[in-house]
């Protein structure tokens, strides 16, 4: 654990205050759930929760399905991290930029989740491709699509699909393929 030097009191309700600089930095917002846990040593540690991280060997098995199906690198995110990725490697391709699992996710895209609908992008169409995590401004992928997950009315993630080829457009077979996947994937975090 690491320590932040912040004090805070519990009132007579048995709340705390967390830090605004804290949950700036954690990306805590109003109406977010918290997972409570305790360690040995009596401390009490809290944890963001996330409906498709407790999916997250599902997850994996659905990317990798997702991946042999259309033929391109597919990602599960919720709204804070990347839970899930299956790349597709070629011998005539340079190894795909490395989105591990547990990278936090950019603003850009946390943006897009919360919008709620489907993007589809191609940078040969001129359309400016968004960094998928933070600090990853130059990701190599030539197309995106970006289908958001809605379980119980709100955006909890994404399935993305994307694609380091030159010239490659997701037609309407790709984005149908991702919104199913999105409101499958939806439905059961929902349950």
């Amino acid at each position: 654990m690491k320590a932040t030097g912040i004090v805070r009191r519990i009132d007579e309700l048995g709340r705390v205050v967390i830090p605004k600089e804290i949950r700036r930095t954690l990306r805590i917002r109003e109406g977010d759930a918290l997972e409570i846990y305790t360690d040995r040593d009596g401390g009490v540690i809290l944890r963001k929760y996330s409906m498709i991280g407790e999916l997250a060997a599902f997850a994996a098995e659905y990317c990798d399905t997702l991946r042999q199906s259309v033929g391109h690198t597919a990602l599960i995110c919720d709204k804070d991290a990347v839970v899930a990725c299956r790349s597709v490697s070629r011998r005539d391709q340079a190894p795909p930029s490395p989105i591990a699992p547990e990278r936090p996710i950019s603003d850009e895209l946390e943006a897009a989740i919360s919008a709620r609908r489907t993007v589809n992008l191609c940078a040969e169409n001129g359309d400016a491709l968004l960094p998928l995590t933070r600090g990853d401004e130059k990701s190599g992928y030539t197309a995106e699509l970006i289908a958001p997950i809605i379980a119980s009315g709100d955006a909890v993630g994404a399935v993305i699909l994307l694609s380091k080829e030159q010239g490659t457009v997701f037609d309407q077979t790709e984005v149908k393929v991702a919104e199913t996947a999105a409101a499958f994937l939806g439905r059961q975090t929902a349950n």
